[in-house]
């Protein structure tokens, strides 16, 4: 009678067993729940969201869990609460709906057979607040969470079995397991159910053996998600979450994108090698849904209530709207009302363009403020990294070229390569501020120049070939060669960085810290005012629009205006842009050497780029002459003029310094033979003895040193006479 033996019945009552509180859903209610819903749920159109979807997409439909809540809050709560059980459930309604909603086909034999449709993947969207990645503990296990953040690593796909197949070693027997979803493992039983015939030897205990060719998989995909730099506690470290992502949601998400992901909370087990405590277990997100944040055309206006967008457009309509964002622009900072300027035209960027032959033009500004020490320059980069939507901070000696571009790691556990976007990833669609831009290394300031012309980074490490996008605006503060502007050095004297980062930097500044009697009495003034008052003089109806104001307004401004240039302003750009070049030819004409910051097409760009900027500020579609005007005033008082300042403007000598300095190049000469070298120290000492006056004597050296008839050595101690 051996023929019913192992058998397994069926039927419907064991899938969905009864009992249990009759007001609670069961599985076999909850289905078909899920089905109307998925069937009848109408939108406020009066069309069926759910169901048009699904016959355009044949494997995958988001659901909104609000629409879920109108229909039925207590399936909502129950995705809510055990999203691991109700999800499959989810999935085979919708894949059973859409089985009824396709026709039939014609057969083989020419008979019509029902469609073969396949599973579908069901994503979840929801409206409700992130939870804080610090505050994700216990109490969130296995329930449905959302969190946002930044995607810093994406490892490979790897397939991932849904159902293993084993087979007995000893009889052959054939049986599947089902394997739990996300990073968990199928459970082996531990014994073979097959009874032993009379004669045969029983099966051993653990007599199961995977069959991988006959399993069934999925595609699966591990995440690095790291918490967004604006939400980290000041000295923290950010901290970072593994996702684990399938089937159609598997290489979707690029290192630096900003994500919000919906997901259960879940954990498993670490690999064998770490040997921890039994009950110690590793949490990771499995992902049930995701969006992506702060794309070109994504998060648009929606983010703004009415009232916001009315205040916005009223505010914009001022005459004053400009020299009002400029005055919120470091209140606490005295005076530079230019840097404020274009510090504000660096917020708001210029139009990004993508030409028809799919070559993007940037429109973000780059600007770099060179100066003395104490003008407040690192003070204008830490408003900036506040008030800019999204920002990142670094300073000069402490970043490396791996840490502003990507590096590539290894991961601890599969010992294979990934990538981790840095700073300018990470900042992507924002500000980079770089403090102490001078005392980068050459090495690791050649990594920025793709990132700020071509706005990408490509890498090509340990067998990983990509490319990453870095949109970002740079803003740079450095000190010149000696620590101090010197009038008397020339501008490429002082600023000790190379022609190509220059020529990318919109606009540069030279800061100096002039010595006038009024403007010390003014600033002293006024930093004993902050310091005594305890905040910044700034009138009381400006609190309200403060920072957060201004952030919101810089928001809105970037997500719904793209402004473009007029015809006129276009030909008045024109002509300005051959003016000022015919300009710098006569100059470099006249003395002979070329300006220390070249005036190249990038220039034009920038202008370009700024006017567009002044036009955004203002809510307005188009770039008028007026914006142009005060886009090249900008550009004049900042890179024109660092590319003219120097000694061979400032010194207006009179006859008798002339003089006095002829006679101390001939004193020079005579106490110095053609190739014999001296201490500087030394040559101004017994020349000071003779009664020649040390600045001249300076002065003097500087005018030969341009000649090429002395020239520095060992950082500038030894001076060496040339023929």
């Amino acid at each position: 009678m051996g023929w019913d033996e192992g058998a397994v019945f069926y039927s419907d009552q064991a899938q969905f067993p009864r009992g249990g509180d009759p007001g609670e859903i069961t599985r076999h209610s909850a289905l078909r729940k899920f089905k109307e819903f998925l069937r009848g749920f109408t939108g406020p159109t009066g069309d069926f969201p759910y169901r048009e979807s699904l016959v355009h997409n044949r494997d995958h439909v988001t659901v909104a869990i609000e629409d879920l809540d109108a229909f039925d809050a207590e399936l909502a709560d129950k995705i809510r609460k055990a999203p691991a059980d109700y999800l499959p459930l989810f999935e085979t309604a919708g894949s059973e709906v859409l089985a009824s909603l396709r026709s039939k086909v014609a057969g083989e034999t020419g008979e019509m057979e029902e469609p073969v449709t396949g599973d579908v993947q069901i994503f979840l969207s929801s409206k409700e607040n992130c939870l804080s990645m610090r505050s994700i503990g216990a109490d969130y296990m296995s329930k449905l969470v959302k969190i946002a953040g930044i995607a810093i690593a994406a490892s490979r796909v790897k397939a991932k079995a849904t159902h293993v197949t084993l087979i007995c070693k000893n009889c052959r027997t054939v049986r599947t397991v089902p394997c739990r979803p996300g990073l968990g493992g199928a459970i082996v039983p531990r014994s073979c159910d097959h009874l032993p015939q009379p004669g045969e030897e029983p099966c051993p205990l653990d007599p199961w053996i995977a069959v991988p060719d006959k399993s069934k998989y999925v595609d699966l995909q591990t995440l690095k998600l790291q918490e967004n730099p604006e939400d980290v506690p000041t000295g923290e470290l950010p901290r970072n979450v593994l996702l684990s992502v399938d089937r159609h949601l598997v290489q979707t998400i690029v290192p630096g994108t900003r994500l919000t992901v919906v997901g259960i909370y879940s954990v498993f087990q670490a690999s064998a090698n770490h040997k921890g405590a039994v009950g110690v277990k590793q949490p990771y997100i499995r992902i049930v849904g995701l969006e992506q944040s702060r794309d070109d055309n994504s998060n648009g206006p929606s983010n703004f209530t009415l009232d916001e967008e009315m205040e916005f457009k009223e505010f914009a309509q001022r005459p004053d709207a400009y020299a009002k964002i400029c005055s919120m622009i470091g209140p606490s900072i005295y005076g530079h009302s230019d840097v404020k300027k274009a510090i504000a035209c660096l917020l708001f960027g210029g139009s990004k363009k993508r030409l028809p032959d799919g070559v993007r033009l940037r429109g973000d500004i780059h600007a770099l403020l060179l100066g003395d020490p104490s003008t407040a320059k690192s003070q204008f980069l830490k408003f900036v990294e506040k008030t800019a939507p999204i920002a990142v901070y670094t300073s000069g000696k402490g970043s490396s070229a791996a840490g502003l571009t990507a590096s590539v790691t290894r991961d601890s556990n599969s010992r294979e390569f990934y990538l981790e976007g840095g700073a300018m990833v990470l900042a992507d669609g924002g500000v980079v501020c770089i403090d102490e831009f001078d005392k980068m290394r050459p090495e690791d300031r050649v990594a920025i120049h793709e990132a700020m012309e071509q706005q990408t980074i490509s890498i090509a490490k340990a067998g990983i070939t990509t490319v990453l996008n870095s949109r970002t605006s740079v803003l740079a503060a450095a000190n010149p060669i000696s620590g101090r502007y010197d009038d008397l050095k020339t501008a490429q004297d002082n600023i000790d960085l190379q022609t190509t980062i220059l020529s990318r930097f919109d606009l540069i500044f030279i800061v100096k810290d002039v010595r006038m009697y009024e403007q010390d009495k003014r600033i002293a003034n006024h930093i004993i005012k902050v310091h005594a008052s305890g905040a910044a003089t700034t009138s009381k109806n400006m609190t309200n629009e403060g920072e957060n104001w201004l952030k919101r307004y810089i928001e809105y401004c970037r997500n719904t205006c793209r402004p473009r240039l007029s015809e006129k302003a276009a030909e008045m750009l024109q002509n300005k842009y051959v003016e000022i070049r015919q300009k710098m030819r006569q100059q470099s004409h006249e003395t002979g050497r070329a300006a220390a910051i070249p005036i190249t097409v990038r220039q034009l760009e920038a202008i370009i780029r700024l006017s567009e900027s002044l036009a955004k500020m203002r809510l307005t579609s188009v770039a008028t002459p007026e914006h142009i005007e005060e886009a090249f005033r900008l550009f004049n008082v900042s890179t024109v003029d660092a590319a003219r300042s120097g000694i061979n403007e400032h010194l207006n000598l009179s006859p008798e310094i002339a003089n006095e300095i002829k006679q101390a190049e001939a004193q020079i000469k005579r106490r110095m033979g053609i190739g014999s070298h001296i201490s500087e120290r030394r040559l101004l000492d017994e020349l000071n003895r003779m009664g020649m006056n040390e600045s001249i004597v300076r002065r003097a050296l500087v005018i030969m040193h341009q000649r090429d008839e002395v020239e520095y050595k060992r950082e500038r101690h030894v001076i060496v006479r040339k023929a």
